[in-house]
């Protein structure tokens, strides 16, 4: 069954093909950061809680440095895709919105890149 009239079909009008696959990546990346969540809330427990020594202790553990870098990553990535939803959605000129797009994409690379960095530099400390 085609829902797509003769004409459109031989001009290959139709879907653009993105917005399913950002429609499942914001649905993976929610469900990964389920988890991941739980590694970010005892980082901040152990932070509130215990000397830096133990804290860059803790960091430096392989499973701890990789759950947190992932949370970095799917956090901003989530993020990214989502505000870039609200704005396809609500900003109406299409040169305002595609400057918004990369704008927030820019920002939240850059914010993720420093976080990373931040992530980096307190295992160096050990």
């Amino acid at each position: 069954m085609h829902y797509r009239s003769p004409l459109a079909n031989v001009r290959g009008l139709g879907s653009a093909k993105t917005g399913t696959s950002h429609w499942w990546m914001q649905r993976v990346t929610a469900v990964v950061l389920i988890p991941l969540s739980f590694w970010l809330i005892i980082f901040l427990d152990l932070s509130l809680k215990a000397p830096i020594q133990e804290i860059v202790a803790w960091l430096a553990m392989p499973l701890n440095t990789i759950a947190i870098v992932a949370w970095v990553v799917a956090v901003f990535y989530h993020s990214a895709l989502g505000l870039q939803v609200v704005i396809e959605d609500y900003v109406a000129a299409e040169g305002i919105k595609i400057i918004a797009v990369w704008t927030v994409n820019l920002v939240f690379i850059f914010l993720a890149l420093a976080a990373l960095i931040a992530v980096f530099r307190i295992i160096s400390i050990g």
